[in-house]
């Protein structure tokens, strides 16, 4: 199952994330994606803040739309152009209830892993994988189909990460390598005995000289060549049961041409 879900207030304010997101819809000229409706409840800078969430009546609200519907078409597999990273606890979760064996690859610059009590900005697109652990805020767990545990995790392009992020990463032993190693990867993957993958890709994982048009920007990223290499042997070695493309901004169909091959790996 193919869906567009343009969530942006899990970001806080960051609505360009919304056109960014229709503008890979648009690259890739597909009419089979699902669209997910946005709340129409205020978010962003009129929006209000609850449990230490931006947005988070606005957010539960589509997340919860997004759950009703894998429930009741029950795809196979899944693949989201989004939209920010927040999105994410409903089609990993789905798809880890499906699968037992299903291993999380993160591309991000970023942990992601923050419970809202200890993130400073309160942007739930910093919390999507301490929620689908179960240790973010528990009135959240009703959008859970599922809760994953830290072995699942493995980062790939982390480097960008909160002090209590770096903590639940040592004490969980969660897979964050300094650099990419794509066989040690693989070979982390085969040891765990993990057959199926998720492949989460914020576009910030990325170098931005290699492409800067995301919502937050973090030197020293991974290149557009080795994240290709890396998806490449992924889907070589493992079944991909789930994949996203998530927090690109720009709107300019050029723009997107040096991540053209990814969106495609991930997307087609």
């Amino acid at each position: 199952m193919k869906i567009y879900f343009p969530q942006w207030q899990g970001s806080g304010t960051g609505k360009n994330i919304e056109p960014g997101a229709k503008a890979v819809l648009d690259y890739l000229g597909e009419e089979r994606f699902y669209y997910i409706p946005l709340s129409a409840l205020e978010a962003g800078r009129q929006g209000e803040k609850r449990f230490s969430i931006n947005n988070y009546d606005a957010i539960t609200e589509q997340l919860l739309r997004f759950k009703e519907i894998l429930e009741d078409k029950n795809p196979e597999t899944i693949k989201t152009i989004g939209g920010d990273c927040g999105l994410e606890i409903v089609p990993v979760s789905f798809l880890n209830k499906k699968y037992p064996n299903l291993g999380v690859i993160w591309f991000d610059a970023h942990a992601d892993i923050n419970r809202p009590c200890d993130s400073a900005s309160c942007n739930f697109h910093g919390m999507p994988l301490r929620t689908m652990l179960g240790e973010g805020e528990e009135k959240m767990s009703p959008l859970l189909s599922s809760t994953i545990k830290a072995s699942q995790i493995h980062y790939v392009g982390l480097r960008d990460i909160d002090s209590a992020e770096q903590e639940r990463i040592t004490n969980g032993n969660i897979y964050a390598p300094k650099e990419l190693n794509i066989k040690e990867l693989v070979d982390t993957l085969n040891k765990k005995e993990i057959t199926k993958l998720y492949l989460h890709f914020d576009f910030d994982c990325l170098e931005p000289t290699d492409y800067d048009k995301t919502y937050y920007q973090v030197p020293n990223g991974l290149a557009i060549k080795a994240a290709e290499q890396c998806i490449e042997m992924l889907k070589k070695n493992f079944e991909v049961v789930g994949s996203s493309v998530l927090e690109s901004i720009t709107t300019k169909r050029e723009e997107l041409q040096p991540i053209a091959k990814i969106i495609k790996l991930l997307m087609t």
